[in-house]
């Protein structure tokens, strides 16, 4: 199923699709998505984001067929096996698909990477994955986050093609938290200590991205639910440091990790607003659908972006 370029919520078997931006779809930028239970509920704007900035790139995304969920930390927490093989399904479909497949949450990402890592260094694992699965895992198909896709595949130079309104006025500080890049044997994505892909990508947007030390520090993550005083310490503790390097607000790229520091800041405070990447992708791009976005916010940023002359 295709996730339409006119209604980000709807899907089509229509063959090929045409971008206003960028003309006929290349092929070889056609990808299966993962939205996960997230995207289609908690985190809907950075869904529709996603979808908008990857047409402006050109880009075509298919959502998997029956997705499940991937677990989270609830299958994880009580059963090693049922962890790996609830993902494991998702790769069976992904591989009958045959494309790779972005994944946009990292908690989803982090759960499918893991099966992934097992399926490939684990012959035990593997063995008990297929069979709960019922597939034979070829190894094709990659699990990869919308960062990588966008950075290293599609390209930042195409990214700095599509700038029709710099973010000029506009201090942030990139937040990747603590799945995306850890542990790097399993991720195998960026530089655990010190990412940079992302200030690099929002200084191309024209943003100014400020200087700071805790970009992979964690959130609390699903502690939220459960013993929401330690998210809440951890949380307060980040906003505090970014607000130390003079941002006016936070990036980030996880539906988790922006809900937790939207909704645990404590302190008297004004709460620090918090944007998804990509959508200050689409903002910087002039893309006409941002403004539908700002209000799926707990903390409107409307007042900064007004403040930096950006609406």
């Amino acid at each position: 199923m295709t996730i339409s370029a006119a209604d980000p919520q709807t899907r089509t078997h229509s063959g090929e699709q045409q971008s206003e931006h960028s003309g006929r779809f290349n092929p070889e930028m056609e990808f299966s998505y993962y939205p996960g239970c997230s995207l289609h509920s908690t985190g809907l704007e950075y869904h529709l984001s996603i979808v908008a900035v990857f047409k402006a790139l050109g880009a075509s995304l298919k959502e998997l067929d029956d997705w499940n969920c991937c677990s989270a930390a609830s299958a994880y927490s009580l059963n090693h096996a049922l962890a790996l093989a609830i993902p494991g399904r998702n790769l069976a479909i992904a591989q009958r698909a045959g494309l790779e497949v972005v994944v946009p949450c990292t908690g989803c990402f982090i759960r499918h990477k893991t099966t992934e890592y097992e399926l490939l260094h684990n012959p035990e694992a593997k063995a008990l994955i297929e069979e709960a699965a019922g597939f034979q895992y070829s190894g094709a198909v990659k699990i990869r986050p919308v960062l990588d896709i966008i950075a290293n595949q599609i390209g930042l130079e195409k990214v700095r093609s599509l700038v029709r309104m710099p973010l000029k006025g506009l201090k942030v500080v990139p937040y990747y938290g603590c799945l995306l890049v850890r542990p790097n044997r399993v991720t195998q994505f960026e530089n655990p200590e010190n990412p940079t892909l992302l200030p690099r990508l929002l200084n191309l947007l024209g943003a100014e991205v400020q200087d700071w030390s805790y970009a992979t520090d964690c959130c609390g993550g699903d502690l939220g639910l459960v013993k929401a005083g330690v998210t809440n310490k951890l949380v307060t503790n980040l906003v505090k440091h970014a607000r130390e390097a003079d941002a006016a607000a936070m990036v980030t790229m996880c539906p988790l990790c922006q809900v937790n520091l939207e909704m645990r800041q404590a302190g008297p405070a004004e709460r620090m607003p918090m944007f998804y990447f990509t959508e200050l992708m689409g903002l910087a791009f002039g893309l006409e659908e941002t403004k539908s976005w700002w209000g799926k916010h707990l903390i409107n940023p409307t007042g900064i972006l007004q403040s930096a002359g950006l609406v």
